[in-house]
Formats: C-alpha cells, structure tokens, sequence
C-alpha cells in the first residue's frame, strides 16, 4: 500500500522525532542508523522538507530536525507529503469502479480497515508516536536510538 519512499520518511521522522540526542541530523547518520539507501532517503527528507513536515538548516552544522509544531503533524501528513494519499481512495484489488454500491470481493473487509487506519494516522501525531516508541524498548527503533 505505501511506497519505499513513504515508509523510508515515516521511519527517519520518526527517528527524528525520538531521538533526543540528535538535535539536527544529516541524511547520511539517518540513512546509515535505519539502512536506508541514503541518496533515496536524502530526496524523501528534502520533499519533506519542501512540504513543510519537517525543517532543516543547511551548512556544516547543520541537517534535518523537528520543531514542536512539526511534532504535531500526522503520519498522514507525511505520507500525503511524499505520495500523495489518493492510495488510499483505490480498491484493494485495483478495481476501478469499486465502492460501496458497487463492491469488490474483499471490499467489505478492506474498507472498514482502511477507515480505521486513516482515522488512526490523522489523530496520532507524530510526536505521539515517538513517545510510544521511547516508552517500548522492544520496537526497533527504540533499539536503533540506543544503540
């Protein structure tokens, strides 16, 4: 359902955001920490950057970092600034007339679904996200962060 592209930016978001002793971090640290291809991952933060998601700072110190007001923004948010979340109109099964008067065979399993997900990455932000991360020393992030 999401792109690399999607994925690779929630995780370095995320990795900004839980991170506290990386107050400003360059694609490479990011992209080496989650083995992410780093010029992939460098154009993903920077669209990012050009959607207003995150911040960064150009120059010798400086890199991609997370503002309080960027903390309040949705995973949705930054999937919608990296793909777009017309995704998430299609049919699971690539059925171009798909919907609830006219259904596909799995339709009535992936809408609800695909409703809840959608409510779920809107109302969390992503700082309530890195919270849940820093409170579950099992995730992988959390493992990442403090290694």
């Amino acid at each position: 359902m999401l792109t690399k592209s999607s994925k690779y930016g929630i995780r370095a978001v995320l990795y900004l955001a839980a991170n506290k002793s990386c107050k400003k971090c360059g694609s490479k640290e990011i992209a080496k920490k989650l083995d992410i291809p780093a010029p992939f991952l460098a154009k993903t933060l920077q669209e990012l950057v050009r959607n207003n998601i995150i911040s960064s700072v150009k120059g010798p110190n400086g890199g991609f970092f997370l503002t309080e007001n960027d903390k309040n923004k949705s995973i949705l948010d930054v999937i919608n600034g990296i793909d777009g979340i017309e995704k998430f109109d299609e049919c699971f099964l690539g059925h171009p007339d798909c919907n609830d008067v006219n259904p596909c065979a799995v339709h009535h399993i992936y809408s609800p679904f695909k409703t809840e997900l959608l409510h779920t990455l809107r109302a969390k932000n992503i700082g309530d996200f890195s919270k849940e991360i820093l409170k579950n020393p099992n995730s992988k992030l959390y493992k990442i962060i403090n290694s």
